[in-house]
């Protein structure tokens, strides 16, 4: 990762979170927000048990069928990535937790990281169909090549 990118993220996000929860205690007081933030927590810890166990099923349930479980992955790696945000205490991690975790919004949360993900393997891979060549030269298939 680039080093803006973790700058953001381990410096930026406490001191927006701090911000916030300064904020939010200044407008309704420092019991309420304490109470607020207890009270998502536990709704956050519910949710990404039940959330959890879901996906886990899921896997299962693909992986026995045989087919693959680009989905079932997909979302479980949301909901580890979502409850690991609604463990951090703060409202903005808490947002974007129940964003990844929500069964209602991580169709949507999927969709963005797909295009992320093939956003990145498009610029890695060359013009040719070629990867970049890290030890060794590896070919990616593309519809267009002559196989018998």
């Amino acid at each position: 990762m680039p080093l803006l990118t973790l700058l953001v993220i381990f410096v930026g996000m406490p001191i927006l979170e701090i911000y916030v929860i300064i904020q939010v205690g200044q407008q309704i007081g420092a019991a309420p927000t304490v109470l607020l933030l207890i009270v998502e927590s536990l709704i956050g810890g519910w949710l990404v048990k039940r959330e959890g166990r879901r996906a886990w099923d899921a896997l299962r349930a693909a992986v026995t069928t045989g087919h693959v479980p680009a989905r079932e992955l997909s979302d479980a790696a949301l909901v580890l990535v979502g409850g690991t945000l609604l463990l951090t205490p703060g409202f903005v991690t808490d947002i974007f937790g129940f964003f990844f975790v929500l069964p209602v919004t991580r169709p949507v949360a999927r969709r963005m990281l797909a295009a992320v993900v093939a956003r990145r393997a498009a610029a890695r891979i060359g013009r040719d169909g070629y990867a970049p060549r890290r030890g060794g030269v590896h070919r990616i298939y593309r519809s267009d090549d002559d196989r018998s």
